[in-house]
């Protein structure tokens, strides 16, 4: 492959400026204004999957050639500041405004991922299982809490263990270091299903001696992408798509060029919108087989989804919607991603629908919010029993966290009068370009800067 720094590609006009706080400055204050009552016609393109990406990112730290990355969701926030704190560690990166990226992590100056930068974004722990993998030693940050419920990395660190790695925690910092020979094969069985687990120690045993067996690993669409991209880059992996995966340790991996799949949650909240205020949407570059646990409710409660080639057409066939009931479970369950969006489309459904969580203990922090809106729901423990009503009303309501802040969107929709969704960032970490989306389709929302609020 050809030497990242004489790429043509870097020539391109267009580069993301990569500077995560002034980004997140600028976006804290803003709100997004909805009118609702308009149904949703066109297409939407469906970026790259934001949760493959990061993992994408963070794997091509197992190795000193070029990577390059086509489909990368780089509007993202999530995606500039892991870009970010890679650059930090010596990362040579180049993001293009068309979803091409360059990545080469040839001379790595450090291991350590600081607190200020993985505390904006849980993801930045991944970066641990590459470094450990490839240079034996990793310094990264304690995330912290989380707005949806905890999520320890007590699963990662005992991973790391099984394969001979050393723990400690020091000031909030993990240190994690490999023995003399580095990281060796092991059979880890992980007491509970867990994404980011299974990512960041199959990274770390692609480099490591003999052979390891991920026992209970999950299942995702993102890990089997992040697996099959590891293989184009050397790993010798097998099980992709089931709950035991055995990966063979190579000495080194090389560079290559990898497709991001379609982001499966923003089609799916797409779907529900489409569902919600009606009339016709094409989804482009994007599947239905991801999404089936998602694809049945809907066509209960009245939705009409079809493929053509690599799009997806939505439709609402124009009776009123049915409620239906839910759970949220590991893949290929119900993802708890989508979890807000269904029961905002729980709201205006004939009948009632059961809603419950079984991921996060706190993700119904949106609830609150729909019911300033009109909504008629109660949340007995790790379910909540949603009866639809005729009808929303407009309300400035306020996000929680990423998904909470599309639902809430959604509703705005469909409500009647104005909706102002409040810290919107959340917003910005997982959705690209969302206000443009929508409003090529019909839908009167606007986006308003917190610069245009004082004025």
């Amino acid at each position: 492959m050809h030497n990242l720094k004489h790429s043509p590609l870097v020539e391109a006009p267009e580069f993301i400026v990569i500077d995560p706080h002034k980004a997140m400055m600028a976006s804290s204050l803003d709100k997004i204004r909805v009118q609702g009552g308009t149904q949703l016609n066109g297409e939407i393109p469906i970026s790259g999957a934001k949760n493959a990406a990061l993992k994408h990112l963070c794997a091509a730290m197992l190795t000193g050639d070029p990577i390059q990355f086509t489909n990368m969701p780089v509007g993202l926030k999530d995606i500039q500041t892991l870009a970010a704190l890679m650059k930090e560690m010596g990362v040579e990166m180049t993001l293009r405004s068309d979803g091409v990226m360059f990545v080469q992590a040839k001379d790595i100056h450090s291991t350590e991922a600081p607190y200020d930068l993985v505390r904006r974004m849980r993801a930045s722990v991944l970066v641990m299982g590459p470094l450990l993998g490839r240079f034996g030693e990793a310094t990264v940050s304690l995330p912290g809490g989380c707005s949806i419920g905890t999520r320890p990395i007590d699963l990662h660190l005992d991973g790391f263990r099984a394969m001979g790695a050393d723990i400690t925690l020091e000031e909030g910092y993990v240190k994690a270091t490999a023995p003399a020979g580095g990281l060796h094969g092991a059979k880890i069985l992980f007491p509970k299903v867990s994404v980011g687990a299974t990512e960041n120690v199959m990274m770390a045993a692609t480099l490591a001696k003999g052979e390891t067996v991920l026992m209970n690993a999950a299942r995702e669409p993102e890990i089997i992408d992040q697996g099959e991209a590891l293989i184009k880059m050397g790993a010798k992996i097998s099980g992709l798509g089931t709950s035991e995966i055995r990966i063979e340790g190579v000495p080194h991996l090389h560079g290559m060029t990898h497709d991001i799949i379609p982001d499966r949650i923003e089609t799916g909240t797409f779907m529900i919108g489409v569902a919600l205020t009606g009339g016709t949407v094409t989804l482009k570059h994007t599947r239905t087989d991801f999404l089936t646990s998602l694809i049945g409710p809907l066509q209960q409660a009245g939705v009409t989804i079809e493929e053509s080639g690599e799009d997806v057409i939505v439709h609402r066939n124009g009776k009123p919607l049915v409620g239906t009931d839910i759970m949220t479970e590991p893949y290929p369950g119900f993802a708890t991603d989508l979890q807000a969006q269904f029961m905002t489309m729980l709201t205006m459904c004939e009948g009632a629908g059961m809603v419950t969580e079984t991921i996060f203990e706190n993700r119904f922090m949106h609830v609150p919010e729909l019911q300033r809106m009109g909504a008629d729901i109660t949340v007995q423990g790790n379910s909540a029993i949603v009866r639809g009503v005729k009808k929303l009303k407009g309300a400035e309501v306020m996000a929680t966290d990423l998904r909470a802040s599309v639902s809430l969107i959604l509703a705005g929709l469909v409500a009647e009068g104005e909706t102002t969704v409040d810290r919107i960032y959340h917003l910005d970490r997982g959705y690209e370009n969302l206000v443009d989306k929508l409003e090529a389709c019909g839908a009167k929302v606007f986006r308003e800067s917190s610069r245009q609020a004082e004025e």
